[in-house]
């Protein structure tokens, strides 16, 4: 299993830290490798990050990282804080700029987060080990991409052990990025931010003060009544080519030879569909190499055409699936007919 980390934002209520407490439990049993607490903009979270970090540490035995912003503040307060985590025994930090909050002249001594990550390692060392954030998608003060990435590059000279990603949705962009930074001689792990979508609206205006792009696709799912988004169903065979090379990748899990692998959750889903097909791969089955030109879709098909329960013209591929799906598989889709129409 990868290496996993969960960021938690610092509760100011009763109701909030009883939360937090639940919250911790549930995915310590994850195994994280560690959590971050963050800080927010000039301190203004700076007592309750200092309280979830040692509430973490000290009553769920989780390994922590505080999150340490330097705009705003001053050499003398952020020794301050060096020192009190390095007492605490805390052996990570995330090293972050951070934002200017309103009404707040002075960004303090520090402009950039470069200049915090080389301040930490002349006054700590090397007992802290450094995150510090990267931008797939850019930074959104930046003046444009090439300097995004010579600042990601300041922030690894100076220091930096690895960096954290700002969430995407757009998995190309992060490894173009990955690709530009190797290329700038930057070898640090650069590990994916995931954020899970709970409050879409919530979501959108964050994004947009943040860079994140949201894919079309994924706004217009989320934009749409729950009323009109179509069911699942059991019996209704993965037909995207993402489904199909899940499919694929769950075949191969079971013994058979695959081309692809992706998520578990969509691996578990397609499984599902295949058992409710009655598809029965045993060790040792071979999955067909994809043929050359057809969709994943047809690699599938050819797996699971052999064991098809549907009736000839309940297909529910549509035609240009079903015809490379015939095409993969032509001895055994003796009961499928390329024009039948999908059922409804």
């Amino acid at each position: 299993m990868p290496a996993i980390s969960f960021e938690f934002f610092p509760p100011k209520t009763d109701e909030q830290r009883e939360q937090l407490d639940r919250t911790a439990r549930l995915l310590k049993g994850r195994g994280p490798d560690y959590v971050s607490v963050t800080f927010g903009a000039g301190g203004s979270t700076l007592s309750y990050t200092g309280e979830t970090v040692a509430r973490l540490h000290r009553e769920h035995g989780l390994d922590v990282a505080p999150h340490l912003s330097c705009m705003g503040g001053t050499r003398a307060e952020i020794a301050e804080l060096l020192d009190g985590y390095r007492a605490a025994g805390y052996r990570r930090l995330v090293a972050l700029r951070g934002d200017l909050p309103s009404g707040m002249a002075s960004p303090g001594d520090f402009r950039y987060a470069a200049e915090l990550v080389s301040f930490i390692r002349q006054h700590s060392g090397r007992h802290f080990h450094i995150e510090v954030a990267a931008y797939p998608e850019t930074h959104p003060q930046a003046d444009d991409a090439l300097a995004d990435l010579q600042h990601f590059k300041a922030k690894v000279d100076a220091g930096a052990d690895g960096a954290i990603t700002q969430y995407f949705y757009n998995a190309d962009a992060y490894f173009r990025f990955l690709d530009d930074v190797r290329r700038l001689g930057v070898e640090v792990p650069v590990v994916p931010g995931i954020m899970p979508i709970g409050n879409f609206s919530q979501l959108k205006r964050f994004s947009d003060a943040c860079g994140a792009e949201i894919p079309r696709w994924i706004a217009k799912r989320m934009q749409a009544p729950t009323a009109t988004m179509p069911k699942r169903s059991a019996n209704w065979p993965p037909t995207s080519s993402r489904s199909c090379a899940s499919a694929c990748s769950t075949a191969a899990r079971r013994g058979c030879t695959s081309t692809r692998s992706t998520a578990p959750r969509r691996r578990r889903r397609c499984w599902s569909a295949c058992r409710s097909k009655r598809v029965s791969i045993k060790r040792g089955f071979e999955l067909p190499v994809r043929p050359r030109g057809l969709s994943c879709a047809a690699c599938v098909s050819s797996l699971l055409l052999p064991h098809c329960s549907f009736p000839a013209g309940c297909c529910p591929l549509p035609p240009p699936r079903r015809r490379a799906c015939i095409a993969a598989s032509a001895p055994t889709a003796r009961r499928c007919s390329p024009t039948s129409p999908a059922p409804r």
